[in-house]
């Protein structure tokens, strides 16, 4: 039961910040043999799978590290990787009862909202300061995570499941003030954009 629970916890928190990745690892370890998983995720698999995902871990691995388009990327993917989190979470418990899976997808799907949320806004508040190479710094500490974070979660689940509590109070912390952040950030720059505009009318 505690490999299902780090299973269902890893692919949730994966899948909030590099969805495609977090699927292809899965699949890749289970094709070698490395992992096995319930029947309802055996699909991850296929080599269908792995080759989609393959391409399209590379296309986000791209994409992730071009300033501001990597903040649409996320605004897009805000529709995808919070049900996806919650459809691989439960997918990870098997045939569990129903209500079980209920409560999996629900949490599932906080846990990747949470993770989603706490990149979308790190990056939007990166790409809002004048320092372009922190961005591709940040987006590759991320793949490095990811592939760490879904190590753990599949060999060493005890350590994983500890470490996503921490996790999650760090993000319950760090949210509002990323919020607050962006917001701010959005202001400044706004109020710097009106005041150039009303210098070149002056002038």
């Amino acid at each position: 039961m505690l490999e299902s629970l780090s299973l269902a916890a890893g692919l949730s928190w994966g899948s909030g910040l590099r969805l495609y990745l977090t699927v292809l690892l899965a699949g890749v370890f289970a094709r070698l043999g490395f992992i096995h998983l319930p029947d309802t995720l055996s699909a991850l698999s296929s080599p269908w799978v792995i080759g989609v995902a393959g391409v399209l871990t590379v296309t986000e691995f791209l994409a992730d590290k071009i300033p501001a388009f990597d903040s649409l990327w996320d605004a897009v993917h805000t529709f995808i990787r919070i049900p996806a989190g919650a459809v691989l979470a439960a997918g990870a418990l098997g045939h569990a009862d129903p209500a079980l899976l209920t409560v999996a997808a629900l949490a599932g799907g906080t846990l990747a909202g949470t993770a989603h949320l706490a990149k979308a806004g790190t990056r939007a508040l990166i790409n809002l300061s004048p320092e372009p190479v922190s961005n591709v710094v940040t987006s590759t500490a991320e793949d490095g995570l990811v592939f760490g974070g879904m190590l753990l979660a599949l060999f060493v689940p005890v350590l994983f499941l500890v470490l996503m509590v921490g996790f999650l109070m760090l993000a319950g912390w760090a949210l509002p003030r990323l919020w607050r952040g962006v917001q701010g950030g959005f202001r400044g720059m706004a109020t710097h954009m009106v005041s150039r505009f009303a210098r070149s009318r002056h002038d």
